[in-house]
């Protein structure tokens, strides 16, 4: 089998043995790779339509618990200016994006231990209360099953934990000795279980990574059946003992993202920022790929260059008006429509 035939088994089914998909992410050559991307494309649009769904992201702290090693805001790290926002500063920001015309609005932060389950219900309960047509998302990290259920009950629609990788060898170089991958699969099942749209991903390129990783990635995502799919390329930060890495590459990861398109057809895909990072078009080739979401920063301009997870990281300068208005005329620029619903996962029943 060559690889257009393995492109079309995989449009056809939606899966293919291991070494198939092996060869698919190291051996594309440059017309290979426009052929899957154009299937990617064809597929999310079968699914979505011409729409790219539009989250506004409001990165609420940068204070965190963990001590990850490849992550900038990583609790050893002595050069972060760390800050908090309160609920008011995000209810302003939620505000914001509300008259932008955004309708999903996620709240991430690193894991601050400040910020009790009774704050973060209170701060979802604020902004459902107010604008009970917008779906609110969480990205705050590893938590009990209790206190999810408790995030659900106040009114959160969506939860996002990227598992990093899915190999516990891979995991383990990634991640401090005291955070467990069975802890965090534990976490994505919980939130599943409890009725959340649930986010996983990885890093595309992180370091130790091997091509068998990202195929079992694969695998455990395709069975996991995540309503969204968080990847991006690993970028070093200078702080982190892994600064000297590698980047991951935009073709790898515009590789997974069509990979991942057509292995899960009803993902919602983001465009991450980090791809716009590595390549002034990233996020408009991650979307030819396949990828349907991008997610504008609502965070005030004063704090968006503390929230650091990676080095020169763009938009950070940029008011929230700017970002949005900026990444309309970019996609639509490729044809493609800007869609400011909620959009939920296709068929999704909540």
């Amino acid at each position: 089998m060559n690889n257009i035939e393995r492109i079309n088994e995989l449009v056809a089914n939606c899966n293919l043995p291991d070494e198939d998909l092996k060869v698919l992410l190291t051996t594309l050559n440059k017309s290979e790779e426009e052929y899957l991307y154009a299937k990617s494309s064809e597929v999310a649009k079968s699914v979505y339509g011409n729409k790219v769904f539009f989250r506004g992201l409001i990165e609420f702290s940068n204070y965190c618990k963990n001590d990850c090693i490849y992550c900038g805001i990583r609790r050893s790290n002595k050069n972060v200016e760390r800050y908090r926002l309160n609920k008011d500063d995000i209810l302003v920001c939620a505000k914001a994006g509300y008259e932008l015309g955004f309708r999903t609005i996620v709240l991430q932060s690193g894991e601050d231990l400040s910020f009790n389950d009774e704050y973060i219900c209170d701060i979802v309960k604020s902004i459902k209360d107010e604008y009970p047509d917008i779906a609110v998302t969480l990205s705050i990290g590893e938590k009990s099953y209790e206190s999810y259920k408790k995030y659900y009950d106040a009114g959160a629609d969506r939860y996002l934990l990227r598992h990093e990788t899915i190999n516990e060898k891979h995991y383990e170089k990634l991640h401090p000795e005291e955070m467990k991958l069975s802890n965090r699969i534990e976490c994505l099942k919980n939130l599943k279980e409890i009725g959340f749209q649930v986010g996983c991903g990885i890093m595309v390129g992180s370091p130790y990574q091997t091509v068998e990783n990202i195929v079992e990635d694969l695998r455990f995502m395709k069975e996991f059946e995540p309503h969204m799919i968080g990847i991006g390329p690993f970028i070093a930060h200078k702080d982190t003992p892994f600064k000297d890495e590698k980047s991951g590459t935009l073709e790898d990861t515009l590789h997974l993202l069509a990979i991942i398109r057509l292995m899960l057809p009803k993902v919602l895909l983001p465009a991450t920022t980090a791809l716009g990072t590595i390549n002034p078009l990233g996020r408009e080739l991650g979307i030819k790929a396949g990828a349907n979401v991008v997610m504008p920063n609502l965070s005030p301009t004063n704090v968006r260059d503390k929230y650091m997870l990676y080095d020169g990281k763009i938009c950070t300068g940029d008011e929230a008006a700017e970002c949005r208005m900026c990444m309309q005329r970019r996609i639509e620029s490729i044809g493609y429509e800007v869609e400011v619903s909620r959009g939920d996962y296709v068929d999704f029943a909540n």
